[in-house]
């Protein structure tokens, strides 16, 4: 059985054909409310550049979340050919479980090819380096002195490594004024082979961990009792550089605007010489618990 969760995640982005253009993927049992959206829409990227000749990379994907997932039951992602063209091949992906769709996803793969020119603005700011920063699990256990069970076992299972540039906040006075930006490191906890697929999946299903949190900032702390519940609406990527999952990799993190009950996230995924590898956008649905 495997026990590495890095290993576990691209176990779980191995998905079964059962059909053409048919696949199933597994949803592990947790002890959450829905399944994980980074989960849904790392399968659903995994069943689309299976039915690619996989010499063209992805280049962007556009995702809708239609109806929260069930932990331990099967997925089925249904793959459409929509175009196969000299340059550009795009696939459209519909998540099924139990009868019901609950996940869309669009994806389009580029031929690479050598552009005219480039520019890049840099990243906004200067940031430590991931070993001078402490893990998550560090950080609760500093606050809390030790994890409950629940928390501990998630810990366990996590597939990737976050470290927060900022320190947590866990009080309502750290978060007054607080503007709504953020930044973690982050890379696998394990090695995920050379498939350059994997890695793009494997970085979609990471980029859902932190985003929205950005939208929170203002409001309350990140960490402890939580009064709003946030469930993803949608969310799109753009892959502009070749890049492994397994290496560092720094999210930077903004929520322009949050009203009607929806926040926008903004992030923006540098490798460790400041290249910018990965934009991400995504919305998020605010509700008031209680």
């Amino acid at each position: 059985m495997t026990t590495n969760p890095a290993e576990r995640l691209v176990d779980l982005l191995d998905l079964e054909q059962i059909e053409v253009n048919i696949f199933r993927g597994r949803s592990p049992q947790e002890s959450l409310q829905r399944v994980f959206g980074g989960q849904v829409a790392g399968q659903a990227l995994v069943a689309a550049g299976r039915t690619t000749e996989g010499d063209r990379p992805v280049h962007s994907l556009h995702a809708y979340f239609l109806r929260p997932g069930r932990p331990g039951v099967p997925i089925v992602y249904q793959v459409e050919h929509v175009r196969d063209g000299r340059s550009f091949t795009t696939r459209r992906v519909t998540a099924v479980q139990q009868g019901r769709t609950i996940f869309n996803l669009t994806a389009s793969f580029h031929k690479p090819e050598e552009g005219s020119f480039e520019h890049q603005l840099p990243p906004a700011r200067e940031v430590p380096d991931p070993e001078s920063l402490p893990t998550v699990t560090d950080e609760i256990r500093e606050h809390l002195g030790a994890l409950p069970e629940q928390l501990e076992r998630m810990a366990r299972r996590q597939p990737f490594d976050i470290r927060y540039v900022d320190r947590l906040r866990w009080t309502a006075a750290e978060v007054e004024d607080a503007e709504p930006r953020s930044a973690v490191w982050m890379r696998a906890v394990g090695p995920l082979g050379d498939d350059p697929l994997v890695h793009t999946c494997a970085l979609t299903y990471a980029s859902d961990m932190t985003l929205l949190d950005a939208v929170r900032i203002p409001v309350e702390p990140l960490w402890g009792p939580r009064g709003f519940d946030l469930a993803s609406l949608d969310h799109a990527m753009w892959f502009h550089r070749p890049f492994r999952a397994d290496d560092w990799l720094l999210y930077d993190q903004e929520s322009p605007i949050a009203v009607g009950g929806r926040g926008l996230a903004r992030g923006r995924i540098y490798d460790r010489e400041g290249r910018l590898v990965v934009s991400v956008v995504q919305e998020g649905l605010f509700r008031k618990l209680g």
